[in-house]
């Protein structure tokens, strides 16, 4: 009975003890676009607010959407590890989509001290239209401009010097204490950090994309990185996955076995969809064929550790081609991303699959795996999709709970 009690109150300890904690505050996840040059970039994907998820490109969008005012800081994480920082300078809206342009630092790359008199509040650009929410805690624009430096005159006319005209006063800003502030908190302004330019300068020998031979390869220098931006500061928590080579050919040789079943098994359905059965010939008794074997390229596989438990969560994506048939097949390719979770036991199980082809994007969106990302504050990583139908792009993001996935947001323009 002792025994028996004594479990009891561990269990309900544990239960006590693993209630979530509440949301934090306003907290917005954004994909940080890189270039080898040094330009970065930002799109906002969604924002936590209250515990609800909301667009990010919309939500408070006036006209300006709250989570690109300006001075908004995100820290961008790969796989969970601090990449830099990046602040919001500029944004410019391309047809209906939101694009915020700033200044990058890399982490580990400290900012030079400024000098005791040098204010600390951060700069207002001010010919950007839209209104600026200011630093929290930052003071008010001093009234009184800074005294501009006089030239030397060769001659003492001093009858002849005009004062300069004060600089135009910048409106006053409507303050609603009920707003919530997106600020990475109480991180000071960077110093001497080389702002990205708002129009990317073309390289002076590079040749006219068309005709240049790399043009293919342009898009491999544009990194995406997931970004937060918390008002307590995102705490990080990698999701790396240790394991010895033997173990990744391991996993790869099963998820490519899983990922042959599911494209054979919907391009047989799209055969016979489309072509005609035609009579079988009697014929003697034979072996079963050997089921033909689907061409892979792209192979990507990553693996994560969500929950920090040592517990593998195997994501493959890849395109893949049917082999020619003696009866003729269409030119179909498919794209395949595949979710499993790798047991105690060393067996892998299918979670998730979202597999479509380039003839009906349409109906099914392509997912693209982008990294995995802490959206809510947890502690424990989601799966952040780029998903690609044929008139559209968005974002779509997946919680793994044991061998399942549940959607947990998902931008409209991808649907």
């Amino acid at each position: 009975m002792l025994l028996g009690l004594s479990l009891i109150l561990a269990q309900i300890c544990m239960a006590q003890s693993r209630k979530p904690r509440p949301p934090k505050g306003p907290r917005a996840t954004g994909l940080l676009q890189l270039t080898a040059n040094g330009q970065a970039h930002l799109i906002p994907i969604v924002i936590l607010i209250d515990g609800k998820y909301y667009d990010a490109g919309a939500y408070k969008a006036s006209p300006v959407p709250m989570a690109l005012e300006s001075g908004t800081v995100y820290e961008a994480f790969r796989t969970g590890n601090s990449e830099g920082l990046f602040t919001v300078t500029q944004v410019r809206q391309l047809k209906d989509d939101w694009i915020a342009d700033g200044t990058w630092r890399v982490a580990g790359s400290e900012p030079a001290k400024e000098a005791a008199s040098a204010p600390s509040k951060p700069v207002l650009d001010e010919d950007d239209g839209p209104p600026k929410l200011r630093r929290s805690g930052a003071a008010a624009p001093a009234e009184t401009p800074a005294a501009s430096p006089t030239v030397p005159s060769p001659a003492p006319a001093a009858t002849t010097a005009q004062p300069a005209p004060p600089p135009p006063q910048p409106e006053p800003e409507p303050d609603d204490p009920n707003r919530p502030v997106l600020h990475r908190g109480p991180s000071k302004p960077a110093a001497k950090v080389q702002s990205a330019p708002s129009k990317p300068e073309a390289p002076k020998s590079a040749a006219p994309p068309e005709k240049s031979s790399t043009a293919t390869q342009t898009p491999l220098t544009v990194q995406l990185i997931p970004a937060i931006s918390d008002v307590h500061g995102p705490e990080p928590h990698p999701y790396t996955y240790d394991m010895k080579p033997d173990e990744e050919q391991r996993f790869r040789t099963r998820m490519l076995a899983l990922a042959a079943d599911e494209v054979r098994a919907r391009d047989k359905q799209l055969s016979a969809q489309t072509i005609e059965p035609t009579p079988a010939r009697p014929a003697a008794r034979s072996r079963t064929p050997k089921p033909p074997q689907p061409n892979f390229e792209d192979v990507q596989l990553r693996v994560f550790d969500l929950s920090s438990s040592n517990e593998p969560t195997l994501v493959l994506t890849a395109t893949a081609r049917m082999p020619q048939s003696p009866a003729g097949s269409s030119d179909r390719q498919y794209f395949l991303t595949l979710v499993a979770r790798n047991d105690i036991y060393n067996e892998v199980h299918k979670g998730f699959s979202n597999l479509t082809d380039s003839q009906h994007l349409d109906v099914t969106s392509r997912l693209d795996l982008i990294d995995a990302v802490d959206v809510d504050g947890d502690g424990r990583g989601e799966l952040l999709f780029r998903q690609t139908s044929d008139t559209a792009h968005g974002y779509a993001i997946y919680r793994v709970v044991g061998d399942q996935l549940y959607p947990l947001y998902r931008t409209s323009s991808g649907q």
